[in-house]
């Protein structure tokens, strides 16, 4: 009887033991006390970027496009009027092969450019080759036509998951989100707009907007938005500069 006893328990212990590696393995661990859960994530695999951690009053301007061409040129000349030297453009490689000129002009003021993908699909739809496609076409199209090899994109619809992610990170990309939308895309008129955008600000914020021509609005809101942060302290820097040597958040307060 003890032989089996004793059987008995090393069988248990080894069962124990695997489940406990089994469970280790998946990142997650239960302690019976004080009934205490515990995530371990033993390879959470690349993030989008949100924001960063910073005690310095800075914010990253960044706009998407990847339609039309009548809405650009204004946002453009305001970033111009109000001397605004520091932005980021994510550019759809379709958008930016049609129109050089405004690429060459979004350049010239010497503005950060990031990749918008090339089709303005939702990717975690597609498969792993189609979304290393979709990647690799748009990184073809920037270069050639901007010189310089982009390190930073946005998802079209700012879709993904972690396939997306890993395949991005893979590729040699950052995958930036955002952490204040203007909603500038909803067209709730310029009053909304900005005072969305001088509400939700903070220190190494990402703010969304567009240049694209669905955003009837946003060169209207654009000269009180810089003003408003300016007003209160905020200095303006590309997307790059922002995360260069600081914390990034990874978690996203808003949608």
């Amino acid at each position: 009887m003890n032989f089996f006893l004793v059987l008995s328990g090393k069988r248990l212990k080894r069962s124990l033991l695997i489940l406990f590696v089994l469970l280790f393995a998946a990142g997650v661990f239960y302690a019976e006390n004080k009934n205490i859960q515990v995530f371990v994530p033993i390879d959470p695999g690349p993030s989008a970027i949100y924001s960063v951690d910073t005690g310095k009053k800075q914010v990253a301007l960044t706009f998407d496009i990847s339609w039309g061409e009548e809405r650009t040129s204004p946002i453009l000349n305001v970033l111009e009027q109000k001397g605004l030297k520091k932005a980021t453009f994510f550019l759809s490689s379709p958008w930016a092969e049609s129109h050089p000129d405004l690429v060459k002009r979004i350049t010239n003021m010497g503005y950060e450019i990031g990749s918008h993908g090339h089709r303005h699909d939702n990717y975690s739809q597609y498969s792993e080759e189609q979304i290393r496609t979709q990647i690799l076409k748009a990184d073809e199209i920037l270069q050639k036509v901007t010189g310089k090899k982009p390190k930073l994109i946005r998802f079209p619809n700012g879709d993904f998951d972690k396939r997306v992610l890993r395949i991005a990170d893979r590729l040699g990309y950052k995958t930036i989100q955002w952490d204040t939308d203007s909603r500038d895309w909803m067209n709730p008129g310029k009053e909304e707009i900005v005072n969305r955008v001088l509400s939700k600000a903070h220190p190494g914020d990402i703010i969304l907007m567009h240049a694209s021509d669905s955003c009837r609005q946003t060169h209207e809101a654009l000269p009180e938005i810089i003003d408003g942060l300016r007003a209160k302290g905020y200095e303006f820097v590309t997307v790059s500069e922002l995360i260069a040597g600081s914390e990034v958040d990874t978690n996203s307060v808003e949608k």
